[in-house]
């Protein structure tokens, strides 16, 4: 039995171990309701812009400083530490065995959001976005595959998953489903240090969390 670990892996593995499939969807609205912000929103958002802008003026941002200084605040912002959401950091993923490939795959994913009032079966954790970060200098996509990785294990228990890579200042949020096949959408990218680019940012990662609330609604 081969054991890997997630952050040494390539996309062709993730490809190969776990049959996904890549789309590409050009449209956040097709996927999500996005809503205006607020004058409020707009104003932390723009700080937080400003924040993370001056972490950047000497050297490159670690990934602790871009949890710290630029995915926390959005998260808070949008909602994310709202019952019945919370917030996991730096946890690690219950083994996920490959019997065809007689493979086990270790890994710690970076921030995983959970719906604790959604627990499928057996009380497992409903997971609603998983953050994969990097350090400012390196492309934020180098993340997809552990992103990949740790949204699998989440699709033993439930149809979907947002994720979302980022290096702090590019963001490319990915649609995750299950299916004979498993696929995940790529949306194109959203800039923090762009003015109207990120306020497209706070609105999809409001929109995720808002969906949460419409799923727990009765029917």
């Amino acid at each position: 039995m081969t054991t890997l670990n997630a952050k040494n892996l390539t996309l062709d593995d993730v490809h190969q171990l776990f049959n996904f499939y890549k789309q590409y969807s050009t449209s956040f609205e097709s996927l999500l309701s996005l809503e205006p912000v607020t004058e409020f929103e707009q104003q932390q958002v723009e700080q937080t812009r400003h924040e993370f802008d001056n972490h950047l003026t000497s050297a490159a941002a670690s990934e602790g400083q871009v949890k710290l200084v630029a995915v926390s605040p959005l998260l808070r912002l949008a909602g994310f530490y709202r019952y019945p959401l919370q917030i996991a950091v730096e946890e690690g993923i219950s083994r996920i065995t490959i019997t065809a490939e007689d493979t086990i795959i270790t890994g710690r994913f970076d921030i995983l959001a959970i719906n604790k009032a959604r627990q499928p079966r057996d009380y497992v954790p409903f997971w609603v976005l998983v953050i994969e970060s990097k350090n400012s200098a390196v492309s934020p996509s180098t993340g997809l595959p552990q992103l990949l990785t740790y949204a699998y294990k989440s699709l033993e228990s439930q149809e979907s998953v947002w994720g979302l890579v980022t290096n702090g200042e590019l963001y490319r949020f990915v649609y995750i489903q299950t299916g004979n096949s498993p696929t995940y959408q790529l949306l194109p990218f959203l800039s923090l240090t762009d003015a109207e680019s990120s306020m497209k940012l706070l609105q999809v990662l409001k929109a995720i969390c808002q969906l949460q609330q419409i799923k727990l609604s009765p029917e």
